[in-house]
């Protein structure tokens, strides 16, 4: 059962009560991701994320984790470009000194500068672990090069930013955004009200003031071949997507058929049919205001030519035709399960529901998306595929030994 109330200063708590489980996810999502850092603050939003967990005005970072250890609770955070989040999951017994926990974290952390300065080495440790990942680097460059500005920026900032991060920048940061109407409160499981009181109380306790939107973005194609010693390329390829707001359950269908099984067009082309590479799938990511849908795969450098020819092929003969019913059907079968099987977790539940209360005008029920998934038609799809894949507007990176820029650039003259 769905409950959405708003605390006095702005502060939005919603809670989706689950009958016959023990256990509590509760989360702190706030409108405060790396996109909505300015000049001499890249990386701010991540840096605090660390913070939250290296000592309040009670405890030190050892104590914090000591106290979580003893609640038994699963406790955790991410930043991403849009929001950062502050979560856990406990029994229902525990819901109590959870909240609790969480709001000492949210609301008086320190922020000393030796704990700032450890940190500091974690994080730097951090970016060089992501750039040994030729996959996170291919998808980072790819949204740096179509979303020049904020949006574009990595999450984690450079290794110049961190370095120069003071405690003034991250404070000053805070009190910018996390602000009563960026946050939200989302709980799903064995809810006890009264036992949330610590956290509600101390997030009602923030002083209302109004944030400044992030800067917008918009989509624009390009192309980026890039040079590394690897086994394989990387290779992604890129149209603009659509927004949280939008339809998502047409491009989730349009999604599944594509690249989202072992059973989709590419994934049976490029590795069942022609043995190209070990995997390939569709993917789309989304903010407020944009997004991106495209398609992925790591391959040989030497398969690259012929996988590029047959992932446009499948993608022009789809644009032709749209899917058949069987494909359909088992888009509908993955969305229904995902659907389901997600509903079973408090901590899927709580994260749909903060994601969903932090961006889109209402929250849909698990019924009502099922019906839209169902209701989607061919049609449907074949309208989106073609509203979002105009070849005009394809972005590529190939990183690993790539081919020439010029050669890329011939794939927009299709269609």
């Amino acid at each position: 059962m769905y409950e959405k109330r708003l605390l006095p200063n702005g502060v939005t708590l919603a809670l989706d009560r689950m009958e016959g489980v023990r256990s509590v996810s509760l989360g702190v999502f706030i409108r405060a991701g790396s996109r909505c850092e300015g000049p001499g603050e890249a990386g701010a939003a991540h840096f605090i994320e660390h913070m939250l967990f290296k000592g309040s005005a009670g405890r030190t970072s050892a104590e914090l984790a000591e106290a979580a250890d003893e609640l038994g609770a699963d406790l955790n955070a991410y930043t991403s470009r849009d929001c950062t989040s502050v979560y856990a999951r406990c029994l229902d017994t525990n819901l109590a000194g959870v909240a609790a926990l969480l709001a000492e974290m949210l609301t008086r952390s320190r922020f000393a500068p030796e704990d700032m300065d450890t940190e500091r080495g974690v994080i730097l440790d951090e970016i060089r672990m992501y750039d040994d990942l030729p996959s996170d680097v291919a998808t980072e460059t790819l949204v740096r090069i179509c979303f020049p500005g904020s949006l574009g920026a990595p999450v984690l900032g450079s290794p110049e930013s961190v370095k120069a991060m003071s405690r003034e920048t991250l404070l000053g940061f805070m009190r910018r955004r996390y602000t009563p109407g960026n946050i939200v409160l989302s709980a799903a499981g064995h809810i006890d009200d009264a036992a949330l009181e610590p956290l509600t109380a101390a997030l009602a306790a923030i002083p209302e003031r109004a944030a400044p939107e992030p800067e917008p973005s918009n989509y624009t194609p390009a192309i980026a071949a890039v040079p590394r010693r690897a086994e394989q390329n990387q290779l992604l390829l890129a149209f603009p997507g659509i927004t949280y707001a939008e339809e998502r359950c047409t491009l989730g269908i349009m999604n599944a058929v594509l690249g989202g099984s072992g059973s989709s067009r590419l994934y049976r082309r490029l590795r069942d049919e022609l043995g190209l590479c070990y995997d390939v799938e569709s993917f789309d990511m989304t903010w407020a205001e944009t997004g991106l849908f495209g398609i992925g795969a790591g391959l040989p450098p030497e398969n690259e030519k012929r996988a590029l020819a047959a992932i446009t092929e499948e993608l022009l003969r789809f644009l032709d035709e749209g899917p058949g019913e069987s494909e359909l059907r088992r888009a509908r079968a993955q969305a229904e399960a995902g659907l389901v099987l997600g509903g079973e977790s408090s901590l899927a539940r709580m994260r749909r529901l903060g994601q969903a209360e932090l961006f889109l005008p209402r929250v849909m029920s698990t019924d009502e998306l099922l019906e839209r998934y169902n209701a989607v038609t061919r049609e449907d799809v074949l309208d989106l595929a073609r509203s979002l894949m105009d070849f005009s507007q394809l972005s590529l990176v190939s990183l690993g030994r790539p081919g020439s820029e010029a050669e890329y650039e011939k794939l927009r003259l299709l269609r």
